[in-house]
């Protein structure tokens, strides 16, 4: 208010919010550019009790891509294990994991799923598959033995494991042995060396089978991990723009509203305009006006 003349406004965010609605979008542009330029990426599939570097299994995405003090973490696969359905398929699959520091002190352990990665220091494993490495038995009361197993493709079936057991004279060019095949690690399907079905037996279930007078005891199936990995710098800020951006926009449909007031002796002249909500306008006028102490002569309203 100055002399005879009076100035308001409300909302000034809203005039200013279009403005940061764009440099939202500038944010998020440039999270996507540093993740694309500067993040690493990396896949591998350890078998249970194994363990691997950080830093050997990522690679650089782009020629921003600078490796931290995480990549000399170590990685070791404590356990892996499966959850069922009642009809025998795999429904989810965990990994124990623990990390090891270059001076070998575990800082970080947890059970990662499909869904529920681990992050440690801007990396992060996600658990995406998963194989059986080998199979581990006694054989004639001796042993255990590790036996690999190899994936097998019969009719499309990506995930079939066979293994096999050679019986006999191991040297002669024509093998005899027992075959093995298991889907996943609640059982193991066995046949002799004819080929012919000999029974099923689940591992640890301690029930050994004689098969060609050779009696074989299945202790434990071993399971392979299959974990994805990927430092992304990027997200954060892809974050924070979308965060900005979704305030900004709300902000944005705020109205931007002026008033003047200008009184000539008896008689006040006001105005006004706003960037939106212009049908509303006038009558929020009026019902500011309306309480206004009367004016005895006349007063002019001019809206815009």
């Amino acid at each position: 208010m100055k002399g005879p003349s009076l100035y308001a406004f409300k909302g000034m965010a809203g005039r200013f919010a279009p403005i940061g609605v764009h440099l939202a979008l500038l944010l998020i542009m440039s999270g996507g550019t540093l993740s694309a330029t500067g993040s690493f990426r990396g896949s591998v599939t350890v078998p249970q009790g194994l363990n691997f570097v950080m830093g050997d299994v990522l690679g650089p995405n782009g020629f921003l891509s600078t490796p931290t003090e995480a990549f000399n973490t170590e990685v070791h696969v404590n356990r892996f294990s499966m959850d069922y359905y009642d009809s025998g398929e795999v429904s989810q699959f965990h990994t124990d994991l623990s990390l090891f520091d270059i001076d070998g002190k575990e800082v970080m352990r947890k059970t990662i799923s499909v869904n529920d990665p681990l992050r440690y220091e801007g990396v992060t494993i996600y658990q995406t598959d998963w194989s059986i490495s080998a199979l581990q038995i006694l054989k004639d009361d001796e042993g255990p033995f590790n036996l690999a197993v190899a994936p097998l493709t019969v009719n499309g079936d990506k995930k079939l494991y066979g293994s096999f057991l050679p019986i006999g004279n191991t040297g002669s060019p024509n093998v005899k042995g027992i075959s093995m095949l298991l889907r996943d690690l609640q059982s193991v399907v066995l046949y002799d060396s004819e080929g012919k079905f000999a029974g099923v037996r689940r591992p640890n279930s301690k029930l050994p089978i004689e098969i060609d007078g050779t009696k074989i005891e299945i202790v434990d199936a071993i399971g392979s991990s299959g974990l994805d990995m990927k430092t992304d710098p990027g997200v954060p800020i892809v974050y924070a723009g979308f965060g900005a951006l979704m305030l900004t926009t709300c902000i944005s449909y705020l109205s931007h509203t002026q008033v003047w007031a200008l009184q000539d002796g008896t008689t006040v002249v006001v105005g006004g305009k706003t960037n939106r909500a212009k049908i509303e306008f006038p009558e929020e006028m009026n019902r500011v006006l309306d309480r206004v102490p009367e004016i005895q002569e006349s007063s002019d309203v001019i809206c815009g």
